[in-house]
């Protein structure tokens, strides 16, 4: 399980970093978040393999973060693919993928478009094994930031559980479910009497393109998120031009890392101007990683972020997917 980022510059590729792009590895599936042109040949440089890609988020719907979408999706096509996917993103999101479809292919397996609502903070997938949220960013077209959250289940405290005469096999499996079971005295034990609180879940949160929004770092905290991932067009001698453009500087991102209270924050989504000019950039990182005290690394394209630590337990998932209304547009 990791983070795989496969572009990290912003509106035009450079010899240094592809258009915005991030791949989310979890237990077998894998969750994109967006899409700009290059993507799929970047993959070929990683183990991300575009045939297990279930689910595109896409932040909005500016070109950088969405031309790689129509090329991927036709070397699925390609590839024989037959599972379904998933496409999410703001409104118009549907007509903007019906124009790529026009393109001359056809695909082989179904896509289904989800539109999310940009006034108020959407739960978009209620999975079995996780959940994604949505949340409206500021930007000059309707933006999403995402925010996936793994779910776990309580812990059975077993030794708890024999002390209170609990037959060992399925009435183990009941509890753990959350059903009472009958001991071998002949007592009730109900699952609180043997359940310890969940341990604490692998989450990350995408802001997509947008200027500094608190609410967002405030939802992130509410949701006990672990890692930001926050554009970080500019460093702030550009602050003008960030405002203008309705991007974020490092301070910015870092404010923000500090309301949430991650345990990490990765910068993605540099101008161009920083594959060559990078001194103030990274001095201004290292400046306000020092004052907030937010755990704070700018992304490179092809860099890995994992996501479990070593002795954590990799299970295999069958995630029982509970969508939004979709429609299916080939």
């Amino acid at each position: 399980m990791k983070i795989v980022f496969l572009g990290t510059g912003s509106s035009i590729p450079t010899k240094k970093r592809n258009q915005p792009s991030i791949a989310l590895k979890y237990n077998g599936d894998v969750l994109l978040f967006d899409c700009g042109e290059g993507t799929q040949r970047q993959m070929v440089h990683t183990d991300v393999s575009p045939m297990k890609i279930k689910h595109i988020f896409i932040s909005h719907l500016h070109g950088d973060h969405i031309l790689g979408i129509s090329g991927l999706l036709q070397s699925m096509g390609l590839g024989k693919r037959k599972t379904p996917i998933h496409i999410y993103g703001p409104p118009e999101t549907e007509e903007v993928m019906r124009c790529m479809m026009k393109l001359g292919f056809h695909t082989t397996f179904d896509i289904h478009i989800h539109e999310i609502p940009t006034d108020s903070p959407q739960c978009v997938i209620d999975g079995e094994k996780y959940q994604v949220y949505s949340y409206p960013m500021r930007h000059s077209v309707p933006t999403l930031g995402y925010i996936f959250k793994e779910k776990k289940k309580p812990q059975l405290d077993i030794k708890r559980a024999i002390e209170l005469g609990v037959k060992m096999g399925p009435d183990l499996r009941r509890l753990k479910e959350g059903y009472p079971v009958i001991s071998k005295d002949g007592k009730k034990i109900y699952p609180e009497d043997v359940l310890l609180p969940p341990k604490r879940g692998i989450s990350v949160a995408y802001s997509g393109d947008t200027l500094p929004v608190k609410g967002f770092g405030e939802f992130i905290r509410s949701l006990d998120c672990r890692i930001l991932i926050h554009e970080a067009t500019f460093d702030s001698t550009k602050e003008d031009h960030a405002i203008e453009t309705m991007h974020s500087t490092v301070e910015d991102a870092i404010n923000i890392g500090s309301i949430a209270k991650v345990e990490k924050l990765i910068l993605t989504h540099l101008s161009a101007r920083y594959d060559e000019e990078t001194e103030n950039y990274l001095r201004e990182v290292e400046t306000f990683r020092e004052e907030k005290g937010v755990d704070t690394i700018v992304a490179e394209d092809l860099m890995e972020y994992p996501l479990i630590s070593k002795g954590e337990e990799n299970i295999g998932v069958s995630v029982a997917y509970h969508l939004k209304a979709s429609k299916v547009i080939l």
